[in-house]
């Protein structure tokens, strides 16, 4: 198959959030009286925000949305740049783009937070399309669903291009699958190979370069 529009998961994807995101997570987690070892919270790395605190800890609709402005209180101020994109991440992009593929950014994150990291970390100039939640979460709703179809109707309207979406855990693959597209599985984020074999993965790789002499046989 030739993929001429890939869709890139940004954390655990393109980069590695993990210090910001479990920082932000223990910072809202301990107004509420939980402690949890940062280790222990990569494991809500991908899944949205309300996802997390709601069906993970329980917690009701109300106190979900106060964990998520609480959240953010750390992220917005400290949590977005704490953050590094993986090695090899640039090169790829480089050489996809320089191939003539299309790139793209479908990511559960909240779509301004988004923006500044591919800013921030430079990358930005490689996609066409970054897509990601609104603050409320009402993109969510369904998964990562109308998150990937948001650039799938920005630039394959027709549906006619090949297209894939490429990330490390379930939502991104089962989103792919929903939208009627393939999903390549990733292992040096925070998903487990079963995870996403699980999940409906076509091809699981182990590094960016070999994701890019997938995508460029």
């Amino acid at each position: 198959m030739s993929y001429n529009l890939c869709i890139f998961d940004l954390d655990g994807t393109l980069t590695d959030p993990e210090v910001g995101i479990t920082k932000s997570y223990q910072y809202a987690l301990k107004a509420f009286g939980i402690h949890e070892e940062l280790d222990s919270l990569a494991r809500l790395i991908g899944p949205p925000l309300r996802h997390n605190f709601g069906k993970v800890y329980g917690f009701s609709s109300s106190d979900t949305e106060k964990a998520v402005v609480i959240y953010r209180e750390y992220f917005a101020a400290a949590g977005v740049f704490e953050n590094v994109v993986y090695p090899g991440i640039p090169e790829m992009l480089q050489s996809l783009k320089e191939s003539g593929k299309t790139l793209a950014v479908a990511t559960n994150k909240a779509e301004v937070f988004a923006k500044q990291i591919v800013k921030h970390f430079d990358i930005e100039k490689y996609f066409a399309c970054v897509s990601g939640d609104e603050l409320d979460g009402s993109r969510t709703i369904n998964g990562k669903r109308d998150i990937i179809r948001i650039v799938l109707d920005a630039l394959d309207p027709k549906r006619e291009l090949g297209t894939v979406m490429i990330g490390d855990r379930e939502h991104d693959i089962i989103g792919a699958i929903e939208n009627g597209i393939d999903g390549i599985g990733i292992t040096w984020g925070f998903g487990s190979y079963e995870e996403l074999t699980e999940a409906g993965s076509i091809r699981i790789i182990g590094s960016p370069s070999g994701l890019c002499h997938f995508l460029m046989p």
